[in-house]
């Protein structure tokens, strides 16, 4: 498979290490940056092997989905889906590795290895409750290198990213109207190409597609300004 991407090139970022996107687990600086979808990275040379998503004529790609990789080593364990190698055995879903399986089958037994220590709320995965800590803590690891935003997971960074770019991956299937957020499409789809109404009013039961129809709506039966 050949692949032609955007070009990636390497951005070693000049400003306070205070406004360099970190690690969400340490205090070390990750000052390069991928220019294509804004991933940081502690060195060099993590850089450049991600760059080969993006830039690198030849790449692995699965003969079973549109998934590819960069290295042989990334599809090989991918593969293991395919091959169901690591099944599971409530509901049959395949896991690239044992690791991964094991975290997946916490979903049916409903163990909660890992505790806050703040709140004591518990959680299946120890990434989940790193994050969660955030809330107590107040950080922001995860920093915009356009603005001084912070956020506290990657996936809120990304989807920040693109109010700069302008970048709207997500597409509705129905009018290939497109979106920066997967919440948004899922409003759209529903308040333009469904008849769903999930919002329903308390003193008349008339249902509504969204919860600021309802609101204003609901006006018109306790007499409200605003």
């Amino acid at each position: 498979m050949i692949y032609t991407g955007e070009s990636c090139c390497e951005v070693k970022t000049e400003v306070d290490n205070n406004d360099i996107t970190e690690h969400p687990h340490d205090d070390k600086p990750t000052p390069y940056v991928c220019t294509v979808c804004h991933k940081p990275f502690m060195s060099r040379d993590s850089l450049k092997r991600h760059s080969r998503r993006h830039t690198a004529d030849t790449v692995y790609s699965c003969t079973e989905c549109d998934k590819f990789f960069s290295l042989p080593s990334g599809l090989y364990q991918h593969m293991n889906i395919h091959r169901s190698k690591y099944q599971c055995t409530e509901c049959s879903k395949c896991c690239e590795s044992s690791s991964l399986l094991a975290v997946h089958m916490r979903s049916h037994s409903g163990e909660k290895p890992f505790e806050c220590t703040v709140c004591n709320k518990r959680f299946t995965r120890s990434d989940n409750l790193v994050i969660h800590s955030r809330i107590h803590s107040g950080e922001k690891p995860y920093k915009c290198l356009m603005c001084d935003k912070s956020f506290t997971t990657s996936g809120h960074l990304k989807a920040h990213i693109r109010v700069h770019t302008g970048d709207k991956p997500y597409t509705c299937s129905l009018c290939d109207k497109r979106f920066s957020r997967a919440n948004h499409l899922q409003l759209h789809k529903r308040q333009v190409h469904s008849d769903i109404k999930p919002y329903g009013c308390f003193y008349c039961g008339k249902r509504f597609k969204t919860d600021i129809e309802l609101r204003r709506h609901v006006r018109t039966h306790t007499g409200a300004k605003s």
